[in-house]
């Protein structure tokens, strides 16, 4: 009878838009047998499907199928999970150390973190996770399969996950990883210098106090004699919006531009510009960046790049740049709904069309290397941000066999750029 009730007054509303502007009749009366349709199925469900379903858990079916035809990056809530994702703000937790996206409905690994779980069971980017405990991950939703992921420190936790091979042509490999839930604290900003000269950032991803411990890294950086900066962005997600204009306002001056939005409501065109002046106007700056970097960190360096102020070296990155809007629904449900992309102060969409093969940042010098040399290169980064192990042992005190170093041919190039670049201005000076 509600549902009857509700259908009634959706004629009425309709039969009266109808009558005082017949020019939307057509249209009102076509979205009214729409959504006839969806009614109409609840009900055959409810009165015949062999089990009994309540109305709540179909119409939020109904939602979520809605919802899901979208993007990856919409997202409809049930109660329970919109209320988790507005308090999910604490420093550490219970779970594998991973950081995870939505990459063609399934649960993607972006990295592992260094010294958890995941990265001691050998979790690579890339690697989906195709079932938590036996169950299948495709849609999921990402809040919901963070939830499953996360735990009490010291339980159990079983995935599934399917690598791709090295061989293109070959099937993926697929294979449980049983894993135990530890503390994780997350951690933002890693830096050294590089052959006394050059400054090296490692944003890890664009959240918490990225800002804060960015800039700190870079004043401690100044203080030991840098001259220029590397800042890598490889396999970072992404994060805050903030963070990214914010530590890009460290670097572009003159109100230059640093991202905009625009989507189908004028209200959502925004522009994001740097201040009048910059800090670190003058500091020669590469960005690295690959396949997985994402989001914030797109736009971070598409605005060194449309403004001229860095050099971008690495991998076409992955093209997620789209503006959600949480909206809150009358049951304290809720809708993550797309509503604009960003674009980079030349007006390229940064969001991946994969029909038309736009979006991303392409580097200005393009370097690639194989998968199995990248995963080398994310052991080899844990050891040497963990200095104060046992030599030859690794995070557990276990002694390991050593192995060869790789090279890192992406970093390398941004150290010959930044060095043929003083080489070019002493030069410049010795001429004069």
């Amino acid at each position: 009878m509600k549902h009857l009730r509700k259908l009634a007054l959706i004629s009425l509303v309709s039969a009266l838009i109808g009558l005082a502007f017949p020019y939307v009749n057509f249209a009102i009366d076509q979205t009214y047998q729409q959504l006839k349709v969806i009614v109409d199925v609840m009900e055959l469900i409810r009165e015949n499907y062999v089990d009994e379903v309540g109305s709540q858990k179909l119409i939020y079916g109904a939602a979520a199928g809605m919802v899901r035809e979208l993007d990856d990056f919409s997202q409809f809530m049930e109660p329970d999970v919109y209320t988790r994702v507005k308090s999910d703000t604490e420093g550490e937790f219970g779970g594998i150390g991973i950081r995870v996206d939505q990459r063609e409905g399934w649960l993607t690994v972006v990295t592992p973190l260094p010294n958890t779980p995941a990265w001691r069971a050998e979790l690579y980017p890339g690697d989906k996770i195709i079932k938590i405990e036996g169950e299948s991950t495709k849609d999921l939703i990402i809040d919901d399969a963070i939830k499953k992921l996360r735990g009490t420190p010291g339980t159990k936790v079983t995935i599934t996950i399917s690598r791709e091979p090295e061989d293109k042509s070959a099937e993926w490999i697929t294979r449980d990883v049983p894993l135990v839930r530890e503390i994780i604290k997350t951690e933002n900003v890693k830096s050294r210098v590089i052959d006394g000269k050059i400054g090296y950032i490692k944003a890890i991803e664009f959240t918490g106090h990225v800002v804060e411990d960015f800039t700190k890294a870079l004043e401690d950086l100044k203080k030991q004699g840098i001259e220029s900066l590397i800042i890598d962005l490889r396999y970072n997600p992404g994060g805050l919006l903030s963070g990214s204009v914010d530590i890009s306002k460290l670097f572009l001056d003159n109100n230059k531009m640093i991202v905009y939005t625009k989507g189908r409501r004028a209200e959502n065109y925004q522009e994001f510009r740097a201040s009048s002046r910059a800090p670190y106007s003058d500091l020669p700056l590469v960005i690295l960046v690959n396949r997985y970097s994402a989001s914030a960190s797109e736009i971070v360096s598409g605005a060194m790049q449309d403004n001229k102020r860095a050099v971008v070296i690495g991998e076409r990155t992955y093209g997620k740049a789209s503006v959600q809007s949480m909206i809150p629904l009358s049951d304290k449900s809720a809708l993550r709904l797309t509503i604009a992309k960003y674009y980079t102060p030349s007006g390229r969409s940064i969001h991946r069309d994969e029909k038309n093969n736009t979006g991303g940042i392409t580097p200005d010098i393009e370097v690639k290397m194989p998968v199995e040399t990248e995963k080398k290169l994310l052991q080899q980064a844990e050891e040497f941000y963990y200095p104060g192990k046992p030599e030859g042992k690794d995070g557990k005190g276990v002694e390991k066999k050593k192995e060869p170093q790789v090279r890192d041919e992406v970093l390398e190039r941004g150290v010959e750029i930044l060095k043929a670049r003083d080489v070019l201005v002493n030069l410049k000076v010795q001429k004069q």
